[in-house]
């Protein structure tokens, strides 16, 4: 099965790269848009600007190619918020990718620190496929100062002063806030499980 993780120029390629190198498939960086068009699962990685993210995806002519997508698409950390219609960061209104309703804003972490980092537990808000394996309080690792909020999308949700969407879903778009190349076996099972999806 062919893997393509989409190149966008903000994400740690390498660590999501061999997340999948250990599942035995060997997926291919790419921000050509015919490879993407091809791939039989598209991986959306992203960490840091949603501003400067978008820009590149701009440049690179990737937003419409995105969009039309029919395949499995998972994007991850930054990569799930970029598949929201707008993201509010540092001030900046920006548009996102529109494949989910609402906007991504900055996490009221209330007395906690921020930005939100290291583990946490999943609770799941609906039944799915995607969470096979994957036992209720699962904990998986975050590194992230912005979030999308709870909607009928939501698979599994997070608590960190505030409860936001941690997986989630719409047809043939999927998103994790966490890192699952950072999150030991949960994150190989969410990985392993975006393998399995029926077209």
């Amino acid at each position: 099965m062919n893997v393509v993780i989409v190149d966008t120029g903000v994400a740690n390629i390498s660590s999501v790269k061999f997340a999948f190198e250990r599942l035995s498939i060997t997926p291919l960086v790419s921000s050509n848009s015919e490879v993407i068009k091809q791939a039989d699962r598209v991986v959306l990685p992203g960490v840091g600007s949603a501003p400067y993210a978008m820009k590149l995806l701009r440049q690179k002519k990737l937003v419409s190619v995105l969009k039309l997508l029919k395949q499995p698409v998972l994007g991850i950390c930054l990569g799930m918020q970029l598949l929201y219609e707008t993201l509010d960061e540092g001030g900046l209104h920006v548009e996102g990718l529109g494949l989910l309703k609402g906007k991504v804003t900055l996490l009221n972490t209330k007395k906690n620190p921020s930005p939100h980092m290291g583990w946490n537990k999943l609770s799941f808000n609906k039944s799915d496929d995607f969470l096979n394996g994957i036992t209720e309080g699962s904990y998986v690792y975050f590194v992230h100062s912005y979030a999308a909020a709870i909607t009928n999308y939501t698979l599994a949700k997070t608590s960190y002063g505030t409860d936001f969407s941690s997986i989630v879903k719409k047809n043939n778009i999927y998103g994790c806030q966490f890192h699952p190349e950072r999150s030991s076996k949960v994150g190989a099972t969410i990985l392993e499980n975006f393998m399995k999806i029926k077209e």
